[in-house]
């Protein structure tokens, strides 16, 4: 039988890449000598090292057991099925990663046949799949990653037709559409898709380097040129601009590049001095509030996590402070949490000879950070689990996967989330109801969803508008004086045409309250500011200036300074259309006031933990003379 056209154009741009490449050296050299299986992440031998480190490591040794477990769970598990939810195959790609990661390091690690025979039935399965969803290429990615993983660590094992089948799925599903312009967008992304799919072609590629060598090559040498872009938006500080919940995505999988590639070539091609990268470490640690919750801004869940590639990023920095959290993790919920990460055995790969118990309590309570999404994130303590912790973001709308929060804050003291954020809504819920959820347009059909407005987020909203989509919001000024923690974001260009001012800042008082300020000036007509605070808390209404919140036997006062006419408020969180998620037990708490035009006024609220207004008994200065605390 012929070949297809589109068979043939793909072959034919294949051999033209490859010819180029042999004529033009790239980062890795043509005569690059490759090392035999397996040389993914850990070469052959080096499972001596983990069996020596676990056994006289307590802690370290619980982890692997919790891997060896798993691994026998596995094992019972039926073979994952081709099911498709939607346009995404992406949960049977990370569930596959996870399995065959997890089989193929247990099968090193003890050498009992029973993981590898259970991985090379799974790796069959999935090799025999029509395909692995090019059309949404991070399943294709995640994909690619787990049969590489499973093809290059028990190569020794697999027959030659095992070999074979994986082989060729890796090239025919895997490889061969990311060469395809309609799949391949990903090359040019600035966030998570091009760290996700980068990483994982290059694992396709070196476990196949042997059979396709210049190709293989090609696709390590596109990822090592493609995977600067997301990485430039580190810098300058390490804020990753997506969140919490992203940067555990993107992070991990640039992390498990820069790993392979560093391994297997003996250097970085310079990636890991990309400003911010390795700082992010230090951004990730203060995301996490004393309740072990997330400042879970932009589209991120709720809850807290662990994260493996803060231990590869610890060693490269040379601290074990940036691991606080992580430790935390492992003491409130032990090992038996880890083992739903797909990527947990690389930890054992990064530890590095690094004993728990030297993982240290950090030096500062404070910690800034600029770039497309800049926040401030400050704190009274690391190891009180009462200390109060505010955070604030600025930045911009059109960033990837971002709300309209910008100038959102979190507030926890006393162990509850009083200001709090409903973060993400599952994509599949809204994209199955026909919602286009990722425009980033002002007339984005994403705007309607309830919880990406600032209607909902802990900020201003005026005569009822959204947040401008092009407007950006930077950190204008901060301090991590004890006595005056605070940080200033200019939100004007994010109220272009409604207002013409709008700054705001927060602050952290003697370690004893929140300030939140906020100054506006009105263009030339009566306007309507909405101030809102979105709560866990039973709220009630107390006086013309204050509420009592009260939630766990806690209690809190929100009391409010504002000229005019100032009406306080709560609104239901109730959702309005249908393919809303519900959000029971949550209130918007604030006011409104109505602010003559061409008028220059200033609202602040004070968060005194305990309801206590005598201990916040302080006149608040206007925002420019904030830097002289």
């Amino acid at each position: 039988m012929k070949p297809s056209l589109k068979t043939c154009m793909l072959l034919f741009f294949m051999y033209l890449s490859g010819a180029l490449l042999q004529a033009q050296e790239g980062p890795v050299a043509a005569d690059f000598k490759m090392p035999q299986h397996p040389r993914i992440l850990l070469f052959a031998g080096e499972e001596q090292g983990i069996r020596n480190a676990v056994s006289g490591d307590p802690e370290w040794q619980a982890i692997h057991e919790a891997i060896l477990r798993e691994s026998d769970n596995i094992i019972g598990l039926e073979p994952i099925k081709r099911i498709q939810i939607g346009r995404r195959l992406l949960d049977k790609s990370r569930e596959a990663l996870r399995r065959v990661f997890m089989l193929s390091y247990a099968s090193r690690t003890t050498g009992e046949k029973k993981y590898f025979v259970r991985a090379e039935k799974e790796m069959l399965d999935i090799a025999a799949f029509s395909d692995w969803n090019p059309s949404h290429f991070l399943d294709v990615a995640e994909m690619t990653m787990a049969m590489a993983i499973g093809y290059d660590w028990l190569h020794d094992k697999l027959s030659a037709a095992s070999k074979t089948a994986i082989r060729d799925a890796i090239m025919k599903k895997g490889l061969e559409p990311s060469m395809e312009p309609r799949y391949s967008s990903w090359l040019k992304a600035e966030h998570n898709w091009n760290q996700v799919c980068n990483a994982g072609m290059t694992y396709g590629a070196m476990a196949l380097y042997e059979d396709h060598p210049v190709f293989a090559r090609n696709i390590i040498n596109r990822a090592i040129g493609s995977i600067v872009l997301p990485m430039k938006d580190y810098g300058p500080d390490g804020v990753y601009p997506e969140g919490y919940g992203y940067w555990g995505y993107g992070t991990s999988f640039n992390v498990m590049f820069l790993s392979a590639i560093e391994k297997l070539f003996g250097k970085d091609f310079g990636l890991t001095g990309a400003p911010g990268f390795l700082q992010s470490g230090r951004f990730m640690e203060f995301m996490t509030g004393p309740s072990g919750s997330p400042f879970n801004y932009s589209d991120a869940g709720n809850n807290g996590g662990f994260h493996p590639a803060m231990f590869w990023i610890a060693d490269k920095v040379g601290d074990p402070s940036i691991l606080w959290e992580e430790r935390r993790f492992l003491k409130n919920y032990g090992v038996d949490r880890l083992v739903g990460d797909r990527l947990l055995p690389a930890i054992m790969l990064w530890r590095n000879g690094l004993k728990m118990d030297k993982i240290t309590e950090p030096k500062i309570n404070m910690w800034v950070g600029m770039g497309k999404n800049p926040v401030a994130m400050m704190r009274t303590s690391w190891t009180d689990p009462n200390a109060i912790y505010l955070a604030m973001k600025g930045g911009s709308v059109s960033v990837n996967h971002a709300h309209m929060d910008i100038g959102s804050f979190i507030m926890e003291a006393d162990g509850v989330r009083w200001a709090m954020d409903f973060g993400m809504q599952n994509y599949e819920s809204l994209e199955s109801k026909g919602i286009q959820l990722f425009g980033r347009a002002q007339n984005a059909q994403r705007w309607s969803v309830f919880r990406l407005t600032n209607l909902v987020h802990n900020t201003l909203a005026v005569d009822n508008q959204h947040q401008i989509v092009t407007g950006t919001a930077p950190i204008v000024a901060h301090s991590s004086a004890p006595a005056f923690m605070h940080a200033v974001t200019d939100l004007s260009e994010i109220y272009n045409g409604q207002v013409a001012k709008s700054v705001r800042g927060i602050a952290l008082v003697n370690k004893r309250f929140v300030v939140v300020r906020d100054e506006v000036k009105t263009l030339d007509r009566e306007t309507t500011i909405r101030w809102t605070m979105l709560t866990p808390a039973d709220v009630k209404i107390s006086g013309p200036d204050r509420a009592i919140l009260t939630k766990d036997g806690k209690t809190m006062l929100l009391q409010v300074d504002a000229p005019g006419k100032m009406q306080m408020r709560t609104w239901s969180t109730d959702p309005p259309n249908s393919y809303d998620a519900p959000n029971p037990g949550t209130t918007l708490v604030g006011f409104e006031v109505k602010v003559p035009a061409n008028t220059e006024t200033a609202f602040t609220v004070k968060l005194i933990p305990g309801g206590k207004a005598g201990k916040a008994k302080m006149k608040v200065q206007p925002l420019d003379s904030w830097k002289n605390h």
